[in-house]
């Protein structure tokens, strides 16, 4: 991939260098191969049975928390996880993917590699509670990164925006952790997370009143449950206080 650049002036040397324009933390171009590898090997790989084998097994289900767990494989215990790594087509991953680089990318810098994988883990967990408690016994196959975008979608929201509103590519990561009263005020974060509700909520209302046709439904529920862990539990992760590490 060919990489421009942003020519810089470093003071201290006297001389230019040049600053990548596009340099994604290594963590998150792991986890972006893989889910690209795994969609890859279930789409020109595996058979169809085969496929349908794996999103049985690996997919979550809400239907398998109304059964018995005794009564069942152990499909339960890792399937809030393992969904995610899951998706539907090459554009539900590309769609994920796109806005897992925009929003993923503060994250990872500000939290680290070991929190950012914990997060993922427990923002996927999170999505599907939420999803669950809406859907209760009911036999859905929830599957793709979504749950987990919006997590660090809401993360993001606690420190990405600087007092002007604006983002900082290079620097966001840096910026004060907002408390929740301050992110509540900031005019920033309410535009940014009405609109992003408000999204959620027309797809939910055209998902209950209008028809879905052949290819699977939106787990709006999903987005929300991730987008509220992330946007309420970030403190937990983050490496920094809640003092500016750059104003």
């Amino acid at each position: 991939m060919r990489d421009d650049g942003v020519e810089m002036h470093d003071e201290e040397n006297g001389v230019r260098r040049r600053e990548p324009a596009f340099n994604l933390p290594g963590s998150l171009v792991f986890v972006l191969g893989l889910l690209t590898l795994v969609h890859a090997v279930r789409t020109y790989v595996l058979s169809v049975p085969a496929d349908e084998s794996v999103l049985l097994r690996f997919a979550f289900i809400p239907a398998r928390y109304a059964v018995p767990l005794a009564d069942q494989d152990l499909s339960w215990l890792w399937s809030p996880i393992t969904y995610s790594l899951l998706h539907g087509s090459w554009e539900h991953l590309l769609f994920n993917g796109f806005w897992m680089v925009a929003f993923g990318a503060p994250v990872v810098r500000r939290i680290g590699v070991t929190r950012f994988f914990l997060f993922w883990c427990l923002s996927a967990i999170a999505a599907v509670a939420f999803h669950t408690a809406l859907h209760w016994g009911e036999m859905i196959l929830v599957v793709g990164a979504s749950g987990v975008v919006s997590g660090l979608m809401g993360a993001a929201a606690r420190f990405v925006f600087s007092p002007s509103g604006r983002i900082s590519r290079q620097f966001a990561h840096l910026n004060r952790r907002l408390s929740i009263p301050e992110a509540l005020s900031n005019r920033s974060v309410l535009v940014f997370s009405g609109i992003w509700f408000l999204t959620n909520f027309l797809v939910g209302v055209g998902q209950v009143f209008g028809s879905v046709g052949g290819g699977g439904a939106i787990a709006w529920e999903a987005h929300i449950g991730g987008f509220l862990f992330g946007f309420l539990f970030f403190p937990i992760f983050d490496r920094l206080d809640g003092e500016a590490r750059r104003d």
